[in-house]
């Protein structure tokens, strides 16, 4: 039996807690009335999904919007709108990712996002330590840039390729049933934790059993 050597995590709702009524209060706030009924806790639809597949990018994306919202808004407007999901980054995940790379373990980001989030999350005010995302994983697989989303079996294939793993050396952590059950069904190892719940303790006694 295969050992665990590769670890894939979901971005919103697992590395960092999301809030869908604070991404809600964001887009409203720019004129977006029926922001409840156009956002999504897992998957994007409409032009908000065009822009996390990459078939729209950034500039499109604004400019579609202030359509939608019958004014012009500027980059900074949709940026602080998209980072109205951020509620927090707990100090206990990232703790569990240094302690993961510090054991040997491959990390990588799996998520569906796009321009407007990974500017904070790549940026030095991700962690509140100086740190952008990226120096917590080897390597990071966005959808906006894959071209493909969650839960299309083509982005978790782009993943273990790049990865260089097997699926079943792979650990995947998503809090999207959909995703994990795809993961699950092309032979990953899975973790499927609420938004905000604290994984840690079931991935290290996870990982303690597959030693």
């Amino acid at each position: 039996m295969s050992k665990i050597r590769n670890i894939a995590f979901d971005l919103g709702g697992v590395v960092l807690a999301l809030s869908y009524e604070g991404a809600v209060r964001s887009f409203q706030s720019i004129g977006l009335k029926d922001a409840r009924s156009e956002l999504d806790a897992f998957q994007q639809r409409g032009i908000f999904g065009q822009l996390e597949e990459g078939s729209i990018d950034a500039e499109q994306f604004r400019e579609a919007l202030s359509r939608m919202v019958g004014r012009t808004l500027t980059s900074r407007e949709c940026f602080n709108a998209w980072h109205g999901y951020v509620e927090s980054v707990p100090k206990r995940n990232l703790q569990a990712l240094r302690l993961l790379r510090s054991e040997g373990y491959q990390l990588c980001l799996l998520s569906n996002t796009n321009p407007y989030m990974m500017q904070w999350a790549r940026s030095d005010k991700f962690d509140g330590e100086g740190h952008p995302v990226d120096y917590y994983f080897d390597r990071l697989y966005l959808s906006y840039e894959c071209k493909a989303m969650k839960p299309s079996e083509r982005i978790f294939r782009m993943m273990l390729e790049g990865q260089q793993a097997l699926p079943e050396e792979t650990l995947f952590i998503d809090d999207g049933a959909r995703n994990v059950e795809v993961a699950s069904q092309m032979g990953m190892l899975t973790l499927c934790p609420q938004n905000n719940e604290d994984w840690t303790e079931p991935l290290l006694t996870l990982l303690r059993q597959d030693a």
